[in-house]
C-alpha cells in the first residue's frame, strides 16, 4: 500500500465517524440541514488536499472546526445566500440520527425553543455561543478559532446570551 493510499484511508476514516457531529455543529451554525450537509461537504472538500499534514498535527477536529466556521461565514457573506426559503418549503426537514435521540415530546419542545431562538441571534453571536456552550471550546480558543480577541469573544457570549435569556423568557411565558 502506497503512502498516498493509506492518507486517503485514514482521511475517509475520520470523515465518517466526524461527519455526524460535524453536521450537528454545522446544522447549529446555520439552522438549515440542508444547508448543513452543504457546510461539511465543503468543509471536508478543503481539508482532504492538506489532509496529510493536518493528520501529522495531532488535532484534525480543531483543523476542522476552524474550517467549518470560516466556510459558513463565508457562505454568510454570499449575497446569494442570502435568500431566505419560503415558510414550510424545508422547515420540516429533520436529522433522523437526532431524532432518534429525542426521549420525549417536552424534550423536543425545548429544542426548538432555543434553535427558534439561536436563529433571531445575529451570525457572530450564534457562531460564539455555539463554540463555546456546543463545542465546549474556551474563550482563548474560539478567539483563535474566529481569529479576534478574547474581549470579542466575551462581549459576544455576553451579547448572545442576554438575547437568548430575553427571547426563551418570553418564549417560556407564553
Amino acid at each position: 500500500m502506497d503512502e498516498l493510499s493509506v492518507d486517503e484511508d485514514g482521511f475517509r476514516l475520520w470523515a465518517t465517524t466526524r461527519r455526524a457531529a460535524l453536521r450537528r455543529t454545522a446544522y447549529l451554525l446555520c439552522l438549515d440541514w440542508h444547508l448543513a450537509d452543504d457546510l461539511v461537504q465543503d468543509a471536508l472538500a478543503k481539508v482532504y488536499p492538506r489532509w496529510r499534514r493536518i493528520a501529522r498535527s495531532g488535532d484534525p477536529d480543531a483543523y476542522m472546526r476552524r474550517v467549518l466556521v470560516t466556510t459558513f461565514i463565508d457562505t454568510c457573506r454570499r449575497p446569494w445566500r442570502r435568500e431566505v426559503a419560503a415558510e414550510g418549503v424545508f422547515s420540516s426537514a429533520v436529522d433522523p440520527a437526532a431524532q432518534e435521540a429525542l426521549e420525549s415530546v417536552e424534550r423536543a419542545d425545548r429544542r426548538a425553543l432555543i434553535t427558534q431562538a439561536l436563529a433571531a441571534l445575529p451570525p457572530g453571536q450564534r457562531v460564539t455561543l455555539v463554540l463555546r456552550f456546543y463545542e465546549d471550546l474556551s474563550v482563548e480558543q474560539t478567539a483563535q478559532l474566529l481569529g479576534c480577541s478574547t474581549g470579542n469573544v466575551k462581549s459576544q457570549t455576553s451579547r448572545g446570551l442576554d438575547q437568548l435569556r430575553r427571547l426563551l423568557g418570553s418564549a417560556v411565558s407564553r
